[in-house]
C-alpha cells in the first residue's frame, strides 16, 4: 500500500487538513485498523471512536480490543453502544439499516461534540463494488450507480461535518497485506460471513459468479462507478437551473413544483427533478427505485381522481392547480397568504374590536350607521371583508376552525344549507387550507367564512338600520 499516495488522496479526494481532529469510526476488523495505522502514520489528529451494535455476545470484546489499540497509540477513545435488533425492531427497519442509522448518529453525534473536521470510514474500493451492485439491483438512477464518494456531506445526519473514505480506492486484499506487514492484530466479525445480510451474498456469491464471466469484473465496476461519478458531476451543472425553474417553494417537509414546468420536459429531465426532490426530503433513503420516480411522473401527467398518490418513504404527491407539492404526510405546509388561526382555538371578539390571526393577518370589527333611507348595497372589494346586519348578531363573535358535520347557508342559496366541506370543494378552497380556516361565530351559527360570502340569515335588507363590518387585514 502505497501511504505516499493515500497522502495525496486525503489532500486532494477527502480535502482534510492534518492540523486538525479526524474522528475515525473502528470496527475492530482489518479495514478500520489499517486507516487508523494510515492516519497515525501520516500524523493526523486521531480520535478512536467504536460502536457496539450488540448483535454478538461477544461484542464487547471487539469495543475492548479497539480501546486498547487507542491507549497503546495514546489516542482519545470514545464509545459508542445501542441494541440494534431492538432498534430495528421498533422502527421497522432491517438489521442492516438499524446498524447502519445507529452507527453513524453515534459517530456524527460525537464528531459534533468533539470538534472534528470529519468523519472518516474504512469503506474499500470492494465495498465500493458491492455498493453499486446494490444499487444496480434495486433499480437505481445515475445517483445510485455512481457509488459513493471519497468524500461526500452529511445531510442525512444534520451534521456540515463530512464523511471522508480515504481507503475507497485500496482492495481487500492489499488492506489485508498491510495488516500483515505492520502486524495488525485485527478481530474478524463472523457477521460478515453470515448470507442472511443482502451485502454478504453479494459478496460471496454474487461476485464471484461475475468474476466467471470476467476475472476483472471487480475493477471493471470499480471503474464505470467512477466515470458515473464524473459524469453525474458534470450534469449536475446543467442540472440545477432545471431546478431552479421548476421549484415554486421549499420547507419544513414540503417541495412545491410548478406542473406547467414539469410537464413538458422530457421524461429524463422530469425524472431526475423528482428524484432531487426526494433526495432533498429523505437524504437517508439510499435507493429511489424507478418504479416510484415513474408513478411521480405519470401521475403529474395523468393525476388520480383524488389529486393525490403515495409515493415513497411516507411521502406523497399532490396537486393544487399548477402546484405540485411532495410533501411528507403531516408536513404543516400553510401557504402565508391565507389567514389561518391556531387549531382548536375560540377566542372571542370584540365590537368595535380586532384580533391577530396567523400569518400575519388581523381581523377588524366595527359597527356603521346605514348612511341613509335607502336600500344599503355592499361596495365591491376584497373578498376578505363583508357587511352584516349588526341587530342579527349575537355578541360576542366568536372565531373558530370547523367542526365535524358543520354545515352553512350561504348568501344566494335563499336560506338553504349545505356541509361546509362541501361549500369548500365548491370554492377550490386548498385542501390544507381548510382545517384552520378562521369561521367568524355569532353563538353556534357561522356568519361568514372569510374570503367568501356571508351567511344568508345575516345578510344587509332594506329593514337593516346598523351594520357590522369585518374585514381581514394583511399586517
Amino acid at each position: 500500500m502505497d501511504l505516499l499516495n493515500l497522502r495525496t488522496v486525503l489532500q486532494e479526494e477527502c480535502q482534510v487538513d492534518p492540523n486538525l481532529p479526524v474522528l475515525v469510526g473502528v470496527s475492530g476488523g482489518p479495514d478500520s485498523l489499517c486507516l487508523l495505522d494510515v492516519l497515525v502514520r501520516l500524523e493526523y489528529r486521531v480520535i478512536v471512536a467504536h460502536f457496539d451494535h450488540c448483535l454478538r455476545s461477544d461484542s464487547a470484546q471487539d469495543a475492548a480490543h479497539v480501546r486498547q489499540v487507542a491507549e497503546s497509540l495514546k489516542l482519545p477513545f470514545i464509545l459508542g453502544r445501542e441494541d440494534i435488533r431492538t432498534l430495528a425492531q421498533t422502527e421497522r427497519l432491517s438489521l442492516e439499516e438499524a446498524a447502519r442509522k445507529a452507527r453513524y448518529r453515534f459517530l456524527f453525534d460525537a464528531a459534533r461534540r468533539l470538534c472534528a473536521q470529519a468523519v472518516a470510514v474504512a469503506h474499500s474500493a470492494d465495498d465500493q463494488v458491492e455498493t453499486v451492485l446494490m444499487h444496480l439491483l434495486r433499480g437505481s438512477g445515475l445517483s445510485g450507480l455512481r457509488g459513493i464518494a471519497y468524500r461526500s456531506p452529511a445531510a442525512e445526519w444534520g451534521s456540515d461535518i463530512p464523511l471522508i473514505r480515504p481507503l475507497l480506492g485500496t482492495w481487500r486484499h492489499d488492506i489485508i497485506e498491510y495488516c500483515q506487514e505492520h502486524g495488525i492484530q485485527p478481530h474478524f466479525d463472523p457477521t460478515n460471513q453470515d448470507p442472511a445480510f443482502y451485502r454478504n451474498r453479494l459478496r460471496h456469491h454474487l461476485i464471484p459468479i461475475l468474476e466467471e464471466y470476467n476475472p476483472q469484473a471487480r475493477q471493471v465496476i470499480w471503474r464505470m462507478a467512477r466515470t458515473l461519478a464524473a459524469d453525474a458531476d458534470v450534469l449536475e451543472e446543467y442540472f440545477q437551473p432545471l431546478w431552479a425553474s421548476c421549484v415554486l417553494e421549499q420547507g419544513a417537509g414540503f417541495i412545491c413544483l410548478s406542473r406547467s414546468t414539469l410537464r413538458p420536459l422530457h421524461n429524463a429531465q422530469k425524472r431526475s427533478v423528482l428524484r432531487h426532490a426526494i433526495a432533498a426530503l429523505r437524504p437517508a433513503l439510499r435507493d429511489i427505485d424507478f418504479a416510484s420516480i415513474q408513478r411521480a411522473a405519470e401521475f403529474i401527467d395523468h393525476p388520480t381522481a383524488t389529486q393525490q398518490v403515495d409515493l415513497v418513504s411516507h411521502l406523497r404527491l399532490f396537486l393544487e392547480g399548477d402546484k405540485v407539492f411532495l410533501a411528507e404526510w403531516n408536513a404543516p405546509i400553510i401557504d402565508s397568504g391565507w389567514p389561518q388561526i391556531a387549531p382548536g382555538s375560540s377566542p372571542s371578539l370584540s365590537v368595535p374590536g380586532e384580533m391577530a390571526l396567523l400569518n400575519g393577518f388581523r381581523l377588524v370589527a366595527s359597527l356603521q350607521e346605514v348612511p341613509s333611507r335607502a336600500d344599503f348595497v355592499p361596495p365591491a372589494g376584497s373578498p376578505l371583508q363583508t357587511w352584516l346586519d349588526a341587530d342579527q348578531v349575537s355578541y360576542p363573535l366568536s372565531l373558530r376552525t370547523r367542526r365535524p358535520g358543520n354545515r352553512y347557508c350561504p348568501l344566494g342559496m335563499d336560506g338553504h344549507s349545505l356541509k361546509l366541506s362541501d361549500f369548500f370543494i365548491n370554492h377550490n378552497l386548498p385542501v390544507r387550507a381548510r382545517r384552520d380556516w378562521p369561521l367568524v361565530c355569532s353563538g353556534e351559527t357561522i356568519a361568514w367564512v372569510p374570503g367568501f360570502q356571508p351567511a344568508h340569515h345575516f345578510r344587509v335588507t332594506p329593514e337593516t338600520r346598523r351594520l357590522l363590518h369585518l374585514v381581514v387585514l394583511k399586517t
